[in-house]
């Protein structure tokens, strides 16, 4: 299977063949996580960097109650701890949500990549950044949004994210994540999430079949989410 993150990274801007082997090569070891173990935690000072290749993932934090509020979900081909490279201490730890295929690529093979391969590092750096830019959404959201909007624009973004790495069919993606860990992420209680998510089926916008979720209707899924994809789209730029 082709490493996601290549299918990610193309998705942005060509990548030499070199480069695709460079990115190959740095993976030192592969492991599996099951679900609801962390694949790091909060305060860990890791000497390698994550990357997933299968399943489906959650940054979280634990505050003074109790509580968990996930503030990233993660799809194959996403570095999970990409800045501890540069940060060292975690303030956050990543969760497994289902299990996890998960692929190690140690700093100083990313320090090498720095040194030797600019623009790959630059690709590296632009995927940090898309991070940061699907973060400030979420801030809106979670601050501006109803909840059924906020709902909506979560599975407009996740539903993009991976289609870009080849795993929807149609409209159609699995999305193996329950409703208690979508209300940590939405910071909804679990009977919230299900209210919103039967509203969406009513409207006759989704379907939920198992894990399976079919977008009935895009552009008013996108239009109740205030979605725009700027911030996912950026295609063959000159990187």
């Amino acid at each position: 299977m082709t490493n996601p993150l290549i299918l990610k990274l193309e998705q942005r801007d060509q990548l030499s063949e070199e480069e695709k082997r460079t990115l190959e090569n740095a993976i030192s070891r592969v492991r599996v996580v099951e679900a609801d173990e962390d694949i790091v935690r909060e305060g860990d000072r890791p000497s390698e960097s994550s990357l997933l290749l299968d399943g489906f993932a959650a940054r979280y934090k634990i505050v003074s109650n109790g509580r968990r509020q996930i503030s990233a979900l993660h799809v194959a081909g996403d570095f999970l701890d990409l800045h501890s490279f540069l940060l060292k201490t975690m303030d956050h730890g990543v969760l497994a949500l289902t299990t996890c295929r998960i692929a190690a690529v140690p700093h100083a093979t990313l320090e090498k990549i720095t040194d030797e391969y600019p623009h790959l590092t630059r690709m590296l750096w632009l995927n940090t950044l898309i991070d940061g830019a699907i973060h400030r959404e979420w801030l809106t959201a979670m601050g501006r949004l109803s909840a059924t909007a906020h709902m909506a624009h979560l599975i407009c973004e996740l539903y993009l994210r991976l289609k870009a790495i080849g795993r929807a069919e149609g409209y159609t993606v699995q999305l193996p994540i329950t409703q208690a860990e979508l209300g940590d992420t939405l910071g909804l209680s679990t009977v919230h999430v299900n209210r919103v998510l039967q509203e969406l089926r009513k409207e006759g916008l989704i379907r939920f079949q198992g894990d399976a979720l079919t977008i009935l209707d895009w552009e008013r899924l996108k239009k109740v989410g205030e979605f725009t994809s700027t911030y996912l789209s950026l295609q063959n730029e000159d990187r």
